[in-house]
Parts: structure tokens; sequence; C-alpha cells
């Protein structure tokens, strides 16, 4: 009889793993029936679940020992579901095996906990993190990454730390996800920076991607000028160009109530302190409009100038370079020995301190006893950075005290720059002028005149001679430094105007259309337009201000190389002195080198003309049709930019049109002989041109700034006169032409004159009317300013058609002497025919006929000679003027052959 119910406990607790079905109950399922062991009354027969839709079942073990199980009926998935509670029962099988009469147990609550298995990945919210931050500050925390996971146990689904996977980045991240920099950041250094991070769960298992963090770098406003570069380049003949054409200011919102900008282009460093015009000192006191008669006491070293051969030199610039041990004497008769009461000396210089606590005087120029005294007469010099110009007048009636040294106190003296220095006289009064500017001396001291002396003077530059007072005379009080265009002129004084000129430079500062400044901007330029300085008001004005501000560079070839810019603020702010800090701009110019030109110099270079001409007043023109072009070779880019190979640039030769400043006409041989012969040129023909001309037994020579067209025309009046014709044949000149004191020079044209004697002028009746021919000298004019190639015309010399009609007439007397010869002798000799027509046969290089009167003639041989003569006449056209001379060497060597012929035929002599 079934008496007794089943017992089991009142509450079970389960674990559960997921993704698994069993379930681990404390304490274990059992189930106990008092009825036992009575079959069926005291088993178990099973155990139920209330809930609704447990996904859990329990089944009975065994029936006798009540054992049972509990278990899953699907997977259990800890992140829909993490616990269950529900209530269980068990089940007795009852008092039969049909289980009729079953009794129940009390009802137990089971709990389960479904234990979580680390399946998933951390995975970030975001799928990048930006964030921006300023520069120059360290932070906490600039952003916070933040990653879950889906894992439902707080072991697994708690992120416990992240990492940066970038290496070399200057940010940390801690276990919260706080990203910060561990140093100050830099705006110049980077924009901006890409960093990757993950996560790791409590498990230690990481994100699957990591994420991406950008964090822009943003600048610190800083006061100062923006969107200017470093670099400007310069191509010469661009004439001005704007050095800022962007630029602007920031100040960061400051209250500005000024701005003071100075601009200054450092140019000390090229040539005498700025990019100047190199020609020859000589040459720029004749384009300046200075008076005649100046004397380069440091000219570039020639034949005629050697005294500066020994000195040290840059030869681009002229400049002389003293080391303190090296002086030059000018030799007598260069300088005259009274420079009466009016002239002027000027000069570039550039000095530093003087060496050595008591410094000795530093000699620029000294005119001093040559021996036995030791007396100045005149000198230029500097004495502890002072320039000193000392002046001793010769003693006549007056015998007073007079003003004998005239001190100047500058810094510029001794500050290793180059200034253009002149020193006016007119005694008593010395000025002197300093890169324009006039100064009057500080100190003047009194001296008594110089007693008149048979010693005759030494005029030295860079030392002073010292003639008395030692066993040798020798130099002493030597220069340190450099000097250039060194000129002292008697007689006369330069004025203010002619002085600008010679020191102006041909570079500088310029401002694009000044009118539209605008009012509130005030500027100012300093003499050489090196520095400009603007001030203004508004922000803005000031910004459109400087970007007109321009550099030019007036020279057609100027000097390539680096100009400094500067470019230095200060901003003043309401109601305070000085605000906000503008740091200086640093940027230079680059001039490039101009192209290379080629003078080339044409004309005839051949001509003979009678001795009467020569001998006549006016003489002969040496170079009646010459002509001068420069060109200049380009290279021209293919238009398709696609065709990057070098050898399909076209190089395309160009006329240009540029200055000479000096022509020299050189006679190539013996020198003139002034007692016969001279090479003349009216002055007039120079008149309103910047030129003059110097005359010698060497040649002649033309010097000035001037166009390549204004020399042409007075070259072409140059005569040559020779009026002791007799001891002259022929002479030869040559002409030489050169741009910027030789830096670009021509070629060297040589012209053969020869003088046609008495002997000669028979011939010159038959040509006089083919002298001058229309269509031999008419010269390819080329218009100013165009652009064209070079054409050199030819123009046959009077020596070639006097050589044409000599030959005619040899020729035709050759063939009747021929003729006649074989008219008496009708025999023929065919082993003379080869013989014959060789000799016959024309060279090149001039006319070589040989005629042996021996020969037969024969009919069938004259028709051959005809042909012979009129191809000899056709050559003989196209022969040039170089070959004359040996043609005419050649015809006389001709008839010697003829008239010698063979002694034991003198009938066929006579018949000849």
């Amino acid at each position: 009889v079934n008496k007794h119910k089943p017992w089991i406990e009142t509450s079970y607790h389960g674990i559960i793993t997921e993704n698994n079905d069993t379930v681990i109950l404390d304490p274990p399922l059992v189930a106990l029936d008092k009825d036992a062991p009575v079959p069926f009354a005291g088993e178990i027969c099973a155990f139920k679940i209330h809930g609704q839709e447990m996904p859990f079942e329990a089944v009975v073990l065994n029936k006798t020992s009540g054992e049972g199980r509990l278990r899953a009926k699907s997977p259990i998935d800890c992140e829909l579901q993490k616990e269950y509670t529900f209530i269980i029962q068990a089940y007795d099988c009852g008092s039969g095996p049909g289980g009729t009469n079953w009794k129940k147990s009390h009802k137990a609550v089971v709990h389960i906990q479904v234990k979580d298995v680390n399946e998933f990945s951390p995975a970030f919210k975001e799928s990048v993190y930006k964030a921006t931050v300023t520069e120059g500050k360290i932070y906490d925390s600039i952003l916070q990454v933040e990653a879950i996971d889906e894992d439902c146990s707080p072991q697994y689904s708690q992120i416990c730390n992240y990492e940066i996977v970038t290496t070399d980045v200057p940010f940390a991240i801690d276990r919260n996800g706080n990203i910060r920099n561990t140093e100050k950041l830099s705006y110049d250094k980077q924009h901006q920076y890409e960093i990757m991070v993950t996560a790791f769960d409590c498990g230690q298992k990481h994100a699957t991607e990591d994420v991406l963090v950008r964090v822009n770098v943003k600048p610190v406003c800083k006061p100062g000028w923006q969107d200017w570069n470093k670099r400007i380049e310069y191509r010469p003949g661009s004439g001005s160009i704007p050095l800022f054409p962007s630029i602007h200011l920031e100040t960061c919102d400051g209250p500005v109530s000024s701005i003071h900008t100075t601009i200054e282009l450092q140019t000390n460093y090229i040539g005498k302190g700025c990019d100047r015009e190199t020609y020859s000192e000589k040459s720029l006191q004749k384009l300046c409009g200075a008076s005649s008669g100046a004397i380069d006491l440091l000219p570039s070293p020639s034949t005629t100038t050697n005294w500066t051969a020994g000195l040290l030199m840059d030869s681009n610039d002229i400049i002389f370079k003293f080391d303190g041990k090296q002086g030059a004497k000018i030799p007598d008769g260069i300088v005259p020995k009274n420079l009466t009461d009016q002239f002027t000396i000027t000069l570039w210089m550039k000095h530093g301190p003087s060496p050595g606590l008591r410094a000795e005087k530093e000699t620029i120029l000294c005119n001093s006893d040559k021996t036995e005294m030791n007396r100045h007469h005149y000198a230029l010099y500097v004495h502890n950075c002072r320039l000193v110009f000392l002046l001793r007048k010769d003693f006549d009636q007056a015998d007073t005290f007079r003003p004998a040294e005239f001190h100047w106190k500058l810094d510029q003296i001794c500050d290793k720059e180059w200034h253009y220095y002149v020193v006016n006289v007119e005694f008593p009064v010395v000025t002197l002028y300093m890169d324009g500017t006039t100064y009057e001396p500080y100190l003047v001291t009194n001296d008594w005149p110089i007693h008149p002396s048979h010693i005759a003077m030494q005029l030295t530059v860079g030392a002073c001679w010292q003639g008395g007072e030692v066993t040798k005379p020798r130099f002493a009080q030597y220069f340190h430094g450099s000097l250039a265009s060194l000129t002292i002129r008697p007689g006369k004084i330069e004025s203010q105007k002619v002085i600008s000129c010679l020191q102006a430079c041909k570079e500088g500062l310029d401002i694009n259309s000044l009118e539209s400044l605008g009012q509130g901007i005030k500027y100012h330029f300093n003499p050489s337009q090196s520095v400009l300085v603007m001030e203004g008001d508004d922000i803005e004005n000031i910004n459109q201000a400087l970007r007109k501000v321009s550099y030019i560079n007036s020279r057609q070839f100027p000097t390539a190389g680096v100009r400094r810019l500067k470019v230095s603020s200060k901003v003043q702010c309401f109601g305070e002195d000085v605000c906000i800090s503008i740091p200086d701009i640093d940027a230079y110019v680059m001039v490039f080198q101009a192209n290379e030109p080629k003078i080339t110099i044409t004309g005839m270079d051949h001509f003979a003309r009678p001795a009467a001409q020569f001998e006549s007043e006016r003489g002969v023109i040496l170079l009646p049709d010459i002509r001068i072009v420069s060109t200049v070779t380009k290279m021209e880019h293919p238009v398709d930019l696609r065709e990057r190979d070098r050898a399909n640039k076209q190089v395309v030769v160009e006329e240009m049109l540029h200055n000479l400043d000096f022509c020299d006409v050189l006679v190539i041989g013996a020198e003139l002989d002034p007692e016969q012969e001279c090479l003349e040129l009216d002055h007039g023909e120079l008149q309103g041109k910047h030129l003059d001309a110097t005359n010698s037994t060497a040649g002649y020579s033309i010097y000035g700034v001037d166009s390549m067209f204004s020399y042409e025309q007075v070259l072409r009046q140059l005569r040559y006169r020779n009026w002791g014709t007799s001891a002259t044949s022929d002479r030869k000149f040559r002409v030489k032409c050169s741009e910027l004191n030789g830096r670009y020079t021509s070629n060297e044209f040589n012209l053969e004159v020869n003088i046609l004697h008495s002997s000669n002028s028979n011939f010159m009746d038959h040509v006089n009317h083919m002298i001058v021919q229309p269509q031999f000298l008419q010269s390819v004019q080329h218009p100013e300013g165009s652009v064209s190639a070079v054409h050199n015309s030819v123009v046959p010399s009077v020596a070639t058609i006097v050589i044409i009609i000599c030959v005619s007439i040899l020729v035709f007397v050759i063939t009747l002497g021929v003729y006649r010869i074989r008219t008496a002798h009708q025999h023929s000799s065919a082993e003379h025919e080869g013989a014959k027509e060789n000799e016959m046969d024309w060279d090149d290089s001039a006319l070589t006929i040989t005629v042996n009167p021996m020969e037969k003639y024969e009919k069938p041989h004259q028709t051959e000679e005809e042909s012979e003569e009129e191809d000899i006449d056709d050559e003989e056209e196209d022969t040039t003027s170089a070959e004359s001379d040996d043609s005419e060497e050649e015809e006389e060597e001709e008839e010697v052959i003829v008239q010698k012929g063979d002694k034991q035929n003198a009938t066929r002599q006579e018949q000849l």
C-alpha cells in the first residue's frame, strides 16, 4: 500500500555552462520514499518541472535509489538569460505497475545560474575617433575611446585594458580609454597624427578590429607675416617684380593702432656694395656727363698701363686688394705736376679697422719726393678710421700759413663696406662726398708752404714713397683694404649730379603704382633705394602696400647671385607701447645669369687703293661698311610637354641690342710712323654721343658707353693717311670691341689694306668704273630693335676686280703667243698633251698657268684652251681677296717662265 509520499530537498542551486546540457545541482537531485523497499510504492518514477517553457528536463536515473539528473533540453545562451528559477516535484510509482495511486513530493525551488563562455571580442563604439588640440600644451585627456563586449559575465564583458598599436607617437592611453599626449605638439612639425588603438576584455581577448584615432594639431595664433616665399627668382630683363604678392599680417585679434615696417635689400657683398655698371671709370664718367680729363690711376693692366700689373686684383670688377705689402708707382707724365687750385679725386674704398693699438697712416694716394728728401706734396690717407687729405702748396710771394690737412671722421671708413668717396678741391676749401652726401672736415690744420727744389716727385698708390731719411728709398705707410676706380681730374671739380650718377646702384627696391598706396601709408626710401620704411594705421592698407614692393635691376647683364631680403616690423596697440612681437622675414632674391651675347664684327676685310688716295688730305676710309651685331643663343622648349627629351629643344639665335664700352683699331706689325702715316677721325663725329677717342702709333681707341649703331657710325669715318707710300705696300689692322669692360668681347676682325703704286696705276684706269658697284656695296639693313638671324654680307674687294682684269689680259697674251708658235710648227707632239692639260688645271688657291713655248699647236687643242680660259675666268670671279697676293706673285712667275723659254730657240721667243 502506498502510504507515504516522496521527499526531496526544499531548494536546489544549479550551474550550467552555456552551450552545454548538463546542470550541476547542489545538493544532488535525489528523492526518498518511506515506502521502500516496497516495490512501486517505494520507488521514484518521475521528476516534474513546473514553469513556463523551461528549457530543462529532469530524468530519473535509478528508481530504487531515487537518484535523478537535471539537464537542458536545448543549448543555453547566457547572453539571452543568465538565470532560471522553477519548481520541481518528485513522483513515486504508485501502488502497482499501472502507476495508480501515485503520490508526489512537496514543491522544491530550483535556481540555476548560467555560466558564461568568452565567445565575444571587444568592439569599439565608434569607427573613427577625432580630436583637435592646440600646439604647445600637455593634456590630461585629449579624448576617450570606449569598447564593449557582448559576453554576459562581468569577467568577459568588461574591458580591462586599452593599448596604442601605432609605434613612435607622442601619445599614451589608460585602462579607461583616455588618450593623452606625452610631449608638447608642434604644428610646424606635424599637422595631424593618426594612431590605431585596440581593447582587451578581462579574459585577455583583444578586439578583432583596431580603431583609428585622428588628432589634429591646431597652431597657436602667432603674430607674424604669412603667405610669403623665401626664394624670389629674378631673370634679367624682367623689369620690376613683386617680392611678396600674397603677404598678409596676422595679429591674433590684437588691438593694433599702428604698424612700422622696414624692408632692407642687403647687397653689400655684390661688387662694390650693390650691382653697379662694371664699365671702366672713364666710360662711366663720360656716361654721367663728367668733365673730361680724368686720369685713371688704377686701370686694368695692359702694355700701356703696366704699373698695376703686380697688384692683387679681382678682374671681374677691376677691384685692387692691398694687403699692407704692396704699392704702385705711377709713371712720370701720367699726372701733370701742377694740379691747379681746382681738382677732383674719386675712388671706391672698402676698409676695416686699422690693426694695432697705434695705427700707422694707410696711404691711398701720395705724391712725395723721389730722392734726397721725404716731403709729401699731396696725399690721401686713412689714420685711426679718419680720412685725411694733405695738400702742401708750393712757396710763392706770400710766405704764410695755409690750410694743409683736412680731416673727416666717419664710421663708414672702417665698416668693411664699399663706399664712394669724392674729394673736391677748390683751394682753400676741400669738400668730401661720401656715397653722394656732403661732409665738411671736422678739423683743418695749417702748415707752411713747401720751398721749391730741383727734386723730382713720385706719385704712388697703396703706399707712400719714402725717398729721403732712409738708406735706400722704399715704400712706407702701406694701405690695408680694397680700392677701385681711383681717378684724379686736374683743373676741374665735379657737380653733385655727376657724383650721384657715378655711385648710383642699378638695383634696388621699388613700389608699383604709388598712386594706389592709399592715404594712410607713409613711406621713405634711402638714397640707394636699398631700404624702404613704411608706416600705417590700418593692417589691410599695410598688407596692400607690402604686396606692391618689388625688386628691380636695370642692368642688361646683371651680376648673378643671391640678394638677401630682411623685413622687420613693430606693432603698437592702443594704450600700450608694444603689444605683440612680429618675427622678421628672412628671404632672398635669386638673380639668374643673363644669356651671354656673342658680338660679331663683319665688313670688307681687304681692299687696295692707289697711293694717291692715301696721300690725299682726307686719306682713305678704313671701315666703310663695318657692321657690329650681337646675338644670343636661347634654348626653345618644345610645345608638347610630353616630350621630355632635351634633344628636342631647339636652339634659337636672336639678335639683341646692347651698348659697347670700347672699340680698338690696332695696327698689326710695326707701329705707325708718325713722320709719314696716321689714323684720323673728325671729332665732330663724336658730338652728341657718349664717346671719346685716343690716338697713338699703336692704333685708335674709341671708348664710352653707347649703342652699337653709334660705334658703327664713328668707325665708318675712321681714315688712314700715308704721305710716304713709297716705303709701304700694305698695312694690316685689327678691330676688337667690348661690352662691360671686357666681360664680353667681339671677334678679332682683321683688315688688310694694299697701296697700289704707279706701276699698277695703268690697271686702275680700266677698272675705275667697276670699283663702286651698287650690287656689291649694298649692305643688308637691319632696323633697330628687330630680332633676326645674323647675315654676313660678303663684299668683294677692289683687289679682286683688279686681279680679274689682269688675268684676262695675261691669258689673252699667252693664247696669242701660243697660237703664233704653233702656226709656225705644224707637227704635233702627242707626248706633251697630258702634261699640258695637267699644267692648265685650275688650282683652287690661286691662278697657275705655265705654258711651254716648245709645244706644237694643233687645231683641236685651241677649242680646249678657249673653253679652259672661259672656265678660268668664271672661277676667277669667285676667288676671295685673301688669294689676291698669291695670284699676283704667280702671274709674275708666269711671265718669267714664258720670257726665259729655251735659249736654243731664239726665234720662237721673238715670236712669243
